[in-house]
């Protein structure tokens, strides 16, 4: 599903226009980009909950030329899906 994709669903669902409900999801993108900027963990009930894995720093390798190098710690998002997203995938 593709961003457009979801904004007609919520215009749809919401019964407003396509303007309205794109403002609606860049809204809730930005909310959610905002808490994880702050270290926050973003909880939704029977979706599941974004938070920020710190990564350590660690040796790696080019794989172009196979010389060794160094890879800075760093952020990355991480999701874990809630079991009620688990249970309605699964059936």
């Amino acid at each position: 599903m593709s961003k457009k994709d979801l904004i007609d669903t919520v215009a749809k669902e919401l019964d407003m226009t396509k303007e309205r409900a794109g403002q609606v999801v860049d809204a809730v993108v930005d909310g959610i980009k905002g808490a994880l900027k702050d270290g926050k963990e973003v909880r939704l009930p029977d979706f599941g909950t974004f938070k920020v894995a710190d990564r350590k720093a660690r040796e790696g390798r080019n794989p172009l030329t196979g010389k060794t190098m160094q890879i800075p710690a760093s952020k990355a998002p991480k999701f874990t899906a809630a079991k009620g997203l688990k249970e309605l995938l699964n059936g």
